[in-house]
């Protein structure tokens, strides 16, 4: 068969069943052969919005969706979602077009070292040398990208290497279970919490695989102990379950920095340091920490663990489940953990009733969006000041109903995510939150969701700047630089794209409007103009916090 032809029954043999991108003449067999496969072809109109596709569809599911782009520009217009999927730890394929072998070693029309540029920003990047390696670097690369952590790999295919005839076939793939803690440094970690009389735990992206979930609830249950998410981690325990204390990562001290001040045992499980660096909430390196995850710690000064279980998560918390069975009750006070809920909690419903005209507070609105949302519907947050306000105000009953990229934090996620989650998940609402900045910047992808018909709603918070950047300089500085922008006529940008629009100036009206929005077939628009005068309360807030619950 042809070598396009076996590039595609590999991906078929893995269980692939999306690729996202736009082709270019350098795949063109690749295409024709992928047209008598299964494998769902989605045309996109930039092939960022195919990689943040590939991403959601990968943090949703486990598994890699690919992602395509030709040679040159169109692999270059891809590396931004890849490099956001692979900080965030989702499974995906990036496959690009080349051009032909015999003009690669010198300079010629849009070639350039598309393996060498995305080295950085994948677990691994390889090329087509000869027609019969296929199946070994198609298994290679989806088993790299499953495999923990989770992340991106790039695969290349020249397009006379695509012509090539070949006789190989695809490999069938076989799955191996994940190594699992030796007992004595899960008896160490244990020794430690039974010492502790102020344990905490704070879950981070690696937690919200199901059965992590699963057994870290039961922990929970057994003792109390309560759990900090970070922002990727939300979900892990249900947001209404006593010992949910809700998230960490803000660049300021919140309520639950003092939760980690009065510990005198931190559990971290799956923990990133992309997401949050550890001398924000251990400055004085003085805190005893155990590290649990798939991979050995980073090595930092802020960082250093009395003990370090390294193996599948989920196995890890049921050996300490048996063992805290063994053992009976744990001695703790956990009475400041209580107080830090109660004070959170007040805070997430201070603006519930609010009825203010002509802008809507942040918390309000993220009050309302979980008024409409049930356990299992999915938010996805793009970049900008509206994510700082989600990762404090909004919470989770289940994991993965609350996607925000915070790795490598790329602006323009939240649009063609929300189009990928309602492919994974269409008898669920789904709903994207973006400032009008990172809205505009895929806003293209609105042509892609119309013509899938996605069931999505995409709440626009307008503040005409560049929120976030205005909100750290006036922190640093007391003013900001020029950052404000003019916007298109919403209603009517959703009329051109085919999509249903509302305005909604009222916070009394707001719950409303997104019911109504959610009740209708194909996209909506939902547009609020935001009042963030509340991002220089929040931070006076916060700096008053620090004395106290």
């Amino acid at each position: 068969m042809k070598a396009s032809d076996l590039f595609v029954k590999c991906l078929e043999a893995e269980g692939i069943e999306y690729i996202f991108g736009v082709p270019g003449e350098e795949n063109a067999d690749f295409m024709m052969s992928l047209e008598h496969s299964d494998i769902q072809f989605v045309l996109t109109r930039h092939e960022q919005g195919a990689a943040f596709m590939a991403e959601i569809y990968g943090r949703l599911t486990g598994n890699p969706a690919g992602c395509l782009g030709t040679l040159g520009p169109g692999a270059s217009n891809l590396i931004t979602g890849v490099a956001d999927g692979n900080m965030d730890r989702a499974p995906m394929l990036v496959l690009t077009g080349q051009g032909a072998t015999h003009r690669l070693h010198k300079e010629s029309h849009q070639v350039m070292d598309v393996v060498a540029m995305f080295e950085p920003v994948t677990k691994w990047a390889e090329t087509i040398r000869h027609a019969d390696t296929i199946p070994e670097v198609v298994r290679k690369a989806v088993r790299l990208a499953r495999t923990e952590k989770p992340g991106a790999v790039h695969v290349e295919l020249a397009e006379d290497l695509a012509k090539h005839e070949t006789a190989a076939l695809p490999l069938e793939p076989r799955r191996f279970r994940r190594p699992v803690p030796a007992d004595k440094i899960v008896d160490r970690a244990f020794e430690l919490l039974v010492n502790a009389k102020k344990p905490v735990i704070i879950a981070g992206n690696g937690s919200i695989r199901r059965r992590a979930s699963k057994q870290l609830r039961l922990l929970c249950e057994k003792t109390g102990i309560g759990v900090i998410s970070t922002f990727m981690a939300k979900g892990t325990v249900d947001m209404d379950a006593d010992y949910c204390l809700y998230t960490v990562g803000l660049g300021s001290k919140d309520r639950m920095n003092l939760v980690i001040d009065e510990a005198d045992l931190v559990i971290t499980l799956g923990f990133d340091m992309v997401e949050y660096h550890p001398r924000q909430w251990n400055p004085n390196k003085d805190k005893t920490i155990v590290h649990a995850d798939f991979l050995p710690a980073e090595i930092d000064e802020h960082y250093h663990p009395a003990a370090e279980v390294v193996g599948d998560l989920a196995h890890f918390l049921w050996m300490m489940n048996e063992r805290l069975d063994a053992h009976g009750s744990l001695d703790l006070d956990l009475k400041h953990q209580a107080g830090a809920r109660a004070s959170m909690a007040a805070d997430l419903a201070e603006y519930a009733d609010d009825d203010q005209q002509g802008a809507i507070r942040p918390q309000k609105a993220l009050w309302d969006c979980r008024a409409v949302l049930g356990p299992q519907d999915i938010l996805l947050s793009d970049v900008g000041a509206h994510k700082m306000w989600i990762a404090r105000h909004y919470h989770c009953h289940e994991p993965n109903t609350c996607l925000i990229p915070n790795g490598f934090c790329s602006m323009g996620f939240a649009l063609p995510g929300a189009i990928a989650a309602a492919l994974v998940y269409p008898e669920q609402r789904v709903l994207g939150i973006a400032g009008d900045a990172g809205f505009l910047m895929n806003v293209q992808e609105m042509e892609t969701a119309k013509r899938l018909n996605s069931n999505i709603v995409m709440l626009v918070w307008e503040d005409n700047a560049y929120g976030l950047i205005a909100w750290k300089q006036e922190n640093e500085f007391g003013r900001h630089t020029e950052l404000d922008f003019g916007n298109p006529e919403w209603l009517g940008l959703a009329q051109c794209f085919g999509w249903h629009g509302h305005r909604c100036d009222n916070s009394a009206d707001l719950q409303a409007t997104l019911e109504a929005a959610f009740n209708e077939d194909g996209p909506s628009l939902v547009v609020i103009p935001i009042d963030y005068r509340e991002n220089s309360l929040l931070t006076q807030k916060l700096g008053e916090i620090t004395a106290s619950f």
